[in-house]
């Protein structure tokens, strides 16, 4: 079998060579801030939503406020990819955060709900471009041989902001009000906007392109009955019911008609050709079955600590500290690694082993488990979930040409969106079922027999229980018992306690088996080496699994690099 050939040493690293290190830093900067923006932002309105539920009230649009931010950024990140693959990066990483500021402001100025909701959605189509496109200029100046260590290092901003945002969050909502949640975004977003134009080069792109514009609608309408479905099903509506069904059966039928179609477009939105590539197909599974054990962890852990535990908490992001420690941590470690050796597919077993442990830990708690527990569980899973959010980015982006590298990068973060949100819907359908039946088993028959049916439903909320005023209204229907109603709220409190925990237990378990599945996908991984180089020749170099640039490609490439073209030069 022929060896590849050698990478070409005459021609540039990347992009990070034509450039001086002041400006290197310049521009990673820039990126970063752009990160903390759109990551941040979410920790710290959720720590100030209560404060605004009582101002503006819509205590039944509370949901929306996620919701319409969650599909406005998951439908666009893919729009966003392709465009900056077709017109360059600069131009779209500033225009989202100038829609994301837009949004940060007039969702401070919201006068109900229904405006804010509106406004949130336009934050949304800004957040949709700012990560992907960060995770992209970051290929864009380092090659693959060296992205590890810098994507690492970006992807610990997801982390940091999940432990800074809700401190921040409350004490702006506490000292300055919840518009300031919002408004904090804007100092922040003109620094990134302003470093983002001085520092970000200028890739000018000479070919005409045709914009996929009926593959995006059908992108789009096909996918917001999907996660409004997976949203609603199982709260809002039951599984089976006919919005449930009708959203799940118009959303198959549209991302059908966006298959076909995408298989004949001049430069689709997202290629599904792209699935051809093993190397795609098996890190689209991989971080998909990875984002349902991540966000599961996240959503649920909080719950755990503070209603089994009994521990508070300033916002429920801060009992995630040693959760996102460890993830940071290993993000950094293993971009280092896989810089230094140019392995990756040890890494993403190991990440794998790693978070299935730590998921196998936490579905071993109980009531009796106590806060150094808890911690030590979060460590070892944060240790093993964060070597592999950014590893699948680089492999995905090592395996296709450079002119690909935002459709790649973006189509990968598209699904892992897609995989947390699915992910999320069911196991909350699942713990939901599962805490209503334990209660059923754990609650004494005197104590149920003492209570209505009304009351005995209201109590299937397991999220609702955090609440003190639901606390308050629940130990005041006791006070009608007299001298015995203190004890026999205490028997609740205790049934409650295990129905949760092992409701909750049962999800971590199901988050260990994603784990390991993701580790039997990951076993099938191909592991090609990753390249020295951004530019034409050495894509080539690598042979089997990397498209094959045309001659015009390569001179469109090639130009970007200030270097000659590969036909040009002399044989």
């Amino acid at each position: 079998m022929a060896q590849p050939a050698s990478p070409v040493t005459d021609e540039p690293l990347s992009l990070r060579d034509s450039v001086s290190k002041q400006r290197l830093f310049a521009i990673l900067g820039s990126v970063m801030l752009g990160m903390l923006l759109a990551s941040l932002d979410q920790t710290i309105v959720g720590t100030a939503m209560p404060r605004v539920i009582a101002e503006l009230g819509g205590l039944n649009h509370y949901a929306w406020v996620f919701t319409a931010y969650m599909l406005a950024s998951t439908v666009s990140v893919p729009i966003y990819g392709k465009l900056s693959d077709l017109y360059g990066r600069r131009p779209f990483f500033i225009t989202s955060m100038v829609l994301f500021l837009l949004g940060s402001a007039l969702s401070g100025m919201a006068q109900d709900m229904t405006q804010l909701i509106i406004f949130r959605g336009v934050q949304g189509l800004g957040a949709g471009g700012m990560m992907p496109i960060a995770i992209a200029i970051i290929g864009d100046i380092f090659p693959p041989a060296e992205r590890g260590k810098w994507q690492g290092l970006l992807m610990s901003v997801f982390g940091l902001s999940t432990i800074v945002g809700p401190t921040l969050g409350g004490w702006l909502t506490d000292n300055w009000g919840w518009r300031w949640t919002f408004y904090v975004n804007i100092p922040v977003g003109i620094a990134a906007i302003a470093a983002a134009a001085l520092t970000l080069p200028k890739q000018s792109r000479h070919r005409q392109h045709a914009i996929d514009y009926l593959g995006a609608a059908l992108l789009t309408l096909g996918t917001v009955p999907l996660l409004l479905g997976f949203s609603w099903a199982g709260t809002d509506y039951a599984w089976t019911s006919p919005m449930i069904i009708g959203l799940f059966v118009g959303a198959v039928v549209l991302l059908v008609a966006f298959f076909f179609y995408e298989l004949r477009a001049a430069e689709p939105i997202i290629s599904p050709r792209l699935f051809k590539n093993s190397i795609f197909a098996v890190s689209v599974a991989a971080m998909f079955l990875t984002s349902i054990a991540m966000y599961g962890a996240i959503m649920y852990l909080p719950l755990f600590v503070q209603a089994v535990i009994g521990t508070s908490a300033t916002g429920s992001g801060a009992v995630l500290t040693p959760l996102m420690l460890g993830f940071i941590v290993s993000s950094i470690i293993g971009g280092q690694i896989m810089s230094r050796t140019g392995r990756y597919k040890f890494l993403a077993l190991i990440g794998f082993v790693g978070g299935a442990f730590g998921m196998y830990l936490l579905s071993q708690m109980d009531t009796s488990a106590t806060n150094g527990l808890v911690v030590r569980n979060m460590v070892v899973t944060g240790l093993g979930l964060g070597v592999m959010m950014s590893l699948f980015t680089i492999v995905v982006q090592n395996a296709f040409p450079f002119k690909q590298m935002g459709e790649v990068t973006s189509s990968l973060q598209f699904f892992r969106s897609i995989g947390g949100t699915i992910g999320v819907a069911i196991l909350g359908s699942v713990m939901s079922s599962s805490f209503a039946s334990n209660l059923n088993g754990t609650m004494p028959a005197e104590l149920a027999a003492t209570m209505s049916p009304a009351q005995l439903e209201a109590l299937k909320d397991p999220q609702a229980l955090l609440s003190p005023e639901a606390m308050e209204k629940i130990q005041a229907m006791f006070t009608q018992f007299g001298e015995q109603g203190q004890a026999l709220f205490k028997q609740l409190m205790g049934a409650i306690k295990l129905s949760l925990a092992a409701s909750i237990t049962e999800l971590f378990m199901v988050g260990a088996v994603t784990m390991v599945l993701g580790f039997v996908v990951t076993l099938f991984l191909r592991e090609i080496p990753l390249r020295q180089s951004n530019t034409s020749a050495a894509a080539a170099a690598l042979g089997e699994g990397l498209a094959e640039l045309t001659a015009e490609e390569d001179q469109e490439l090639s130009a970007m690099h200030g270097q000659p073209a590969m036909s040009d030069k002399p044989a």
